[in-house]
């Protein structure tokens, strides 16, 4: 199974980075634009997390700047109806801790500002992610003590619940949402701030 690729930006345009290992073999992936702009860059060294899809009549490649990105696509292709193409444009159109928040927060309206996708689209992917969330909420080790964390604070636990969704280890979750608590209690920026912090 194909993990990452690591190699030298030949090629990028909107929907699509090439890139070429040591071995001279270049990828070609479908790539969300947060991907492109993050690390379209002609001629620059690059490590790209990779998802293989292969069909009955096709076989592609899609491409994602950081595991988060990576978990939340494979997410969207749980989702009844959402195929990879649908799940780069969800990307492409809205961040993951963006995402996230909507999926926690049963925003459909955000979701629905996506091209392609409609009022009960959004809603089935809310209502299917957020289940996947709630497992892994339901899923939280007793040894780590949540409540020392959250406390009473349904903000807290949301962020937690989102980043572990998104495949962060339920140890680092609690870190990240414990160092962003202390500068806000909003949920999207608490969100932000966890997933920033990975990018360090």
């Amino acid at each position: 199974m194909l993990y990452s690729v690591t190699g030298k930006v030949v090629f990028y345009e909107e929907g699509r980075l090439a890139v070429e290992t040591a071995g001279g073999v270049a990828y070609d992936l479908l790539v969300s634009n947060a991907t492109l702009a993050k690390l379209g860059r002609q001629g620059e060294v690059v490590t790209v997390f990779c998802r293989l899809s292969v069909s009955q009549d096709d076989v592609r490649l899609f491409g994602f700047y950081s595991k988060e990105e990576k978990a939340m696509f494979d997410n969207l292709l749980s989702v009844s109806g959402v195929g990879g193409k649908l799940a780069l444009q969800i990307l492409s159109s809205v961040d993951v801790s963006t995402l996230a928040v909507a999926i926690v927060g049963g925003d459909s309206a955000t979701l629905s500002k996506v091209k392609g996708i409609g009022k009960k689209t959004a809603e089935r992917i809310i209502l299917e992610l957020r289940e996947q969330v709630s497992s892994g909420v339901s899923a939280l080790a007793p040894t780590s003590d949540l409540s020392a964390v959250t406390g009473d604070n349904a903000v807290a636990a949301d962020a937690i619940a989102a980043l572990v969704s998104l495949g962060i280890s339920k140890t680092d979750a609690y870190n990240a949402v414990a160092a962003a608590m202390k500068k806000t209690d909003k949920l999207e920026q608490v969100i932000g701030l966890a997933l920033r912090s990975f990018d360090k």
